[in-house]
């Protein structure tokens, strides 16, 4: 069993308080990804990154100064070119979900994928969530359908991931 995970690909990280325009570049990409998966009758799982109205005095916010992914607002929704669907959405507090490797070792796959935002921050946290709770399992990492924070930070994280034996397509 192959398992796609489409992480953070919500409005705020795409075009809104943390959006780039590399960001906005990806958004065709995965979806042809999703629909690719789907046709295959693969699994797809989304992560939603998920604060409140308290997120000022939060560690994060207090680090990360920018009000983003208040839950139930605009912001916080995966883009709607995106087809969520028979799909698992997963809300994170964080950059990493452990409930999301619990939930994709339950699963049992023998392939994991990431794609998504942003690379060097919650993509590569669930990367590496995911290869220490699977260690035996071949994950990868999109390159080109991930964004980072820069185009820098973005080749340092694909870079960290590799010598974490993740391999970056």
């Amino acid at each position: 069993m192959k398992i796609l995970v489409v992480v953070d690909m919500q409005n705020d990280f795409i075009d809104g308080a943390l959006g780039t325009k590399e960001a906005e570049r990806i958004v065709p990409g995965v979806k042809e990804k999703i629909n690719e998966y789907r046709k295959n009758n693969e699994t797809v799982i989304f992560t939603r990154d998920t604060h409140f109205e308290n997120y000022p005095d939060t560690q994060e916010g207090k680090k990360l100064p920018v009000v983003h992914c208040i839950k139930d607002t605009d912001g916080w929704q995966i883009s709607k070119e995106l087809d969520t669907k028979n799909s698992v959405i997963i809300d994170k507090p964080s950059f990493g979900s452990l409930e999301l490797a619990e939930y994709v070792a339950d699963l049992k796959p023998d392939y994991i994928e990431l794609v998504g935002l942003c690379t060097d921050i919650c993509v590569i946290s669930n990367a590496f969530i995911l290869k220490a709770r699977l260690p035996e399992i071949d994950i990868a990492v999109d390159s080109a359908l991930c964004a980072g924070v820069t185009p820098e930070s973005h080749a340092n994280a694909l870079e960290a991931m590799k010598m974490c034996q993740i391999d970056v397509l």
